[in-house]
């Protein structure tokens, strides 16, 4: 797959200053994790699923997952087993032309039992498209039969899958077992790293353990008890830049009438040079707040600075904007490049002339970046993420 792939080559030229890199499902895994980006939830029940797939990877959707779990009833289950089955079956039939991005897809299942009958019921080539599976409620009891369902499920096909297990236990969030948990947690994922792609968090069922769910005009961070339970997940788990941890799903797709002023300042889409003069910044921008996305911008922006890299989403007017974001900026790329050009430490000037960049301190986070570079690119000098959103929106309109 590569990002940005649907834009043509005088836009990625007039954008890029390094273009995005084809990342495929056997690069190294941390790469393959943050390549992720907006990783887009599909209910298993939806009657034409091969083809919502495809649609959405042919508009720049990298990483799907077919739901079989929270976003389907129980009674449901058995009939969307049969229609994800079929789906990548169909896939399979029918795959991408030469030149377009199949994606990264997976499944999510309610149980470890579920794997080895899904995978059974694939073809050849369908068992091809699938990257992994979804693992949730993990904690480290279920997790070792789950993550071994994962592995013998590889095994059968003959190559490797990716498991990417959800933390949502009630486990995970109350203090009195959090950090045992987490340290359990931390064991199975340094035991089974190289078939674990990432951790994800699962927000909404956190919050929920509290009667809680956070408000289209907050976000995650302004739920304190969901917020003090991520920066633990971090501590524990994404410790030593090992693990990636993702962003936890955005829920919002459509707005209503809104309690607080956006935050999103005027000035970056006033004086943008937009790739397309036909989208304007201004514009641009009131479609962003008119669609709730700039609540989601300030979240994954608040991701990125507590250590996730890439999100949930729900809707596929989520995708642009997260992958916009995780664009690396001429600034960064150059901080980065000077932290990675020393290991004898020691404090260097950035070249910006703006901050200090303390080459060992510094380090974990200019790798993180460089992967970040690699898979979504790097802005030429004077652009920001307003430029990626709108020339995405040039060609999608």
């Amino acid at each position: 797959m590569r990002h940005f792939a649907f834009l043509d080559a005088a836009a990625t030229d007039a954008l890029f200053h390094c273009p995005p890199q084809e990342i495929s499902a056997a690069d190294e895994r941390r790469l393959v994790a943050t390549a992720l980006g907006a990783t887009l939830y599909a209910p298993g029940t939806r009657p034409r699923l091969a083809d919502d797939v495809r649609r959405q990877l042919a508009a720049g959707v990298a990483s799907m997952v077919l739901c079989l779990e929270d976003a389907i009833a129980d009674h449901e289950v058995p009939a969307a087993e049969a229609n994800v089955v079929l789906a990548l079956n169909e896939l399979g039939d029918s795959p991408p032309a030469a030149g377009e991005s199949p994606g990264l897809l997976f499944v999510r299942v309610r149980a470890a039992e579920q794997i080895p009958a899904l995978v059974a019921g694939l073809t050849p080539a369908a068992a091809a498209l699938l990257a992994g599976f979804v693992l949730p409620k993990f904690v480290e009891d279920t997790g070792e039969v789950a993550l071994d369902a994962v592995l013998r499920a590889g095994d059968d096909l003959g190559r490797p899958l990716w498991a990417m297990p959800v933390l949502e236990s009630p486990e995970v969030i109350n203090r009195e077992s959090r950090l045992e948990t987490l340290l359990g947690v931390r064991r199975l994922l340094d035991k089974h790293a190289e078939h674990v792609l990432a951790v994800r968090l699962g927000a909404t069922d956190l919050s929920g353990l509290f009667g809680l769910r956070r408000d289209r005009d907050l976000t995650i961070y302004d739920i304190a008890v969901v917020r003090d339970c991520i920066a633990d997940i971090v501590n524990v788990c994404a410790r030593g830049g090992e693990h990636v941890v993702t962003g936890p799903v955005w829920e919002y797709f459509a707005q209503p009438e809104r309690l607080f002023v956006s935050s999103l300042r005027v000035t970056p889409f006033a004086n943008v040079e937009l790739v397309d003069p036909v989208v304007q910044g201004q514009a641009l921008r009131r479609d962003l707040v008119s669609a709730d996305l700039d609540r989601l911008i300030k979240e994954v922006v608040l991701d990125k600075a507590n250590g996730l890299i890439g999100k949930t989403v729900i809707h596929p007017s989520h995708v642009a904007a997260v992958h916009a974001l995780y664009v690396v900026t001429h600034e960064e790329y150059e901080d980065a490049q000077t932290v990675l050009a020393g290991e004898a430490g020691g404090v260097r000037p950035s070249r910006y002339a703006n901050k200090m960049n303390e080459l060992r301190p510094h380090r974990l986070w200019a790798q993180a970046v460089v992967r970040r570079a690699t898979a979504f690119g790097v802005l030429r000098e004077g652009h920001t993420f307003v430029d990626v959103l709108a020339a995405s929106q040039a060609v999608t309109a």
